[in-house]
């Protein structure tokens, strides 16, 4: 027997209600296991060259449009589109896990302790997350990208900057929750130190809640990366899905003409986003973390 929630089910025997990540996360997971395969292997597949010039005589000027030799068409330059597109994944993606993870070391860090411990410390800590919360995330991305040599490092900590803030309230937020249980209680009373405490019983507890925030944050990073590359403020040297849009869309006679430059590399763009944030959605969901702790 069904309850009203499709990803929801009763056991007949029991009466318990089992919850279902649903055939739409595992198709989301099947998009980014694809995606990050894609990423990693890029190079070694067979696959057209990504700066080489397909000129083709017999078909007049670039661009050229999709076809079964080039099955997301040609820019400008005759660069085969799909070759780049997938090229592209590797410094998007790697600049959004890179950014979380930076992002995650130590906002969660933080956030765990600060939670932990309490009093100065945590005073201190959510006040520092309310300064960064303060700036807004673009315009800071923006200026601190025009000041430094924009390399995969370096955009990564950029944006890893940003998800401090929001990283670090959530893994208070969830530390708080857990730091007065029994459980926690328990294992002082048996003498167990502050970071034996903090390893084996919070991090556990905490990892679940951020688990879905890791992906949701990602999307973001990824998002953000690709609006820095749209206005030439990204990974100077390599190729990434928001150059391709923007050397797609660098005037309104090539959006008519030729369409697919931009389109496609803004298709893939869309499907990692999305899923990315059903998969974290959906992770929330299923572990029950609340949004007031977002």
């Amino acid at each position: 027997m069904s309850t009203d929630s499709p990803d929801t089910t009763v056991n007949p025997d029991d009466g318990i209600v089992k919850k279902k990540l649903g055939v739409g996360f595992w198709i989301c997971v099947i998009w980014l296991g694809l995606m990050v395969l894609v990423a990693l292997f890029t190079p070694y597949l067979p696959l057209k060259s990504p700066t080489k010039n397909y000129l083709d005589p017999s078909n007049g000027r670039p661009p050229y449009s999709p076809s079964w030799k080039h099955w997301f068409g040609t820019d400008k330059d005759a660069r085969d589109v799909f070759a780049r597109s997938l090229h592209g994944a590797r410094i998007s993606l790697a600049v959004g896990f890179s950014a979380i993870t930076a992002g995650f070391l130590i906002g969660g860090t933080i956030g765990v302790i600060s939670g932990y411990f309490r009093g100065w410390l945590d005073r201190i800590s959510s006040f520092v997350f309310i300064v960064l919360l303060s700036f807004p995330s673009l315009v800071l991305a923006i200026l601190l990208t025009s000041l430094i040599e924009r390399s995969l490092m370096t955009i990564s900590l950029v944006l890893g900057l940003l998800s401090i803030a929001p990283v670090g309230r959530l893994a208070r937020a969830a530390t708080l929750q857990y730091a007065d249980r029994e459980f926690v209680l328990a294992a002082r009373q048996i003498g167990a130190t502050d970071r034996r405490i903090i390893i084996k019983e919070i991090l556990p507890n905490v990892a679940i809640p951020m688990s879905s925030l890791a992906l949701l944050g990602m999307a973001v990073a990824v998002v953000a990366e690709g609006g820095l590359a749209f206005l030439g403020l990204s990974v100077e040297k390599g190729i990434t899905w928001g150059g391709l849009i923007q050397l797609g869309s660098d005037s309104a006679r090539t959006l008519e003409t030729a369409p697919w430059i931009s389109f496609f590399p803004i298709l893939m763009l869309f499907l990692t986003v999305l899923s990315l944030n059903f998969a974290g959605d959906r992770l929330r969901t299923f572990f029950d973390v609340k949004e007031m702790t977002l």
